[in-house]
């Protein structure tokens, strides 16, 4: 739920919550494009050290200093040749995992008592299978796969 649509909320996001807030080791990397008619749609490849507060992404939420790994998805509309939204999605779930704000052993007392002893929450892993499709086993959170 971060972005911004218009001129103005644009401006103000990229301008003061997304681009200096972003540490120096934040990197980004194009995995695929779609172009359709005024959208553009980006499957990218984020990965940084949470060593400044990002309020675009853990808002209110000091350094952890971890290291975090995530796909993004970034549409982009245009409007008469030029920028009007973008949205991002991302699995924050694995945000807060990778920055140690998330246990998946902490499961509510009412799932435990139906057995879940795990939430299903991937960290880094999930990231780099988007990048390499080999480098990790898939659907490991699926009980007799």
């Amino acid at each position: 739920m971060t972005g911004g649509i218009g001129r103005d909320e644009l401006a103000r996001f990229y301008g003061d919550f997304f681009i200096p807030h972003n540490p120096p080791s934040f990197v980004m990397c194009l995995i695929s494009r779609t172009i359709g008619v005024d959208q553009i749609v980006d499957e990218l490849h984020v990965g940084f050290k949470h060593t400044k507060e990002m309020p675009w992404i853990l808002p209110g939420i000091p350094p952890t200093n971890k290291k975090v790994e995530i796909v993004i998805v970034s549409i982009v509309c245009l409007r008469g040749g030029k920028l009007y939204h973008e949205r991002l999605y991302w699995d924050q779930a694995s945000v807060l995992f990778q920055t140690g704000l998330l246990d998946p052993k902490e499961v509510p007392g009412t799932l435990k008592d139906q057995g879940v002893g795990i939430l299903p929450v991937a960290g880094a892993e999930a990231a780099q299978k988007v990048v390499d499709e080999e480098s990790e086993p898939g659907n490991e959170m699926i009980d007799d796969w």
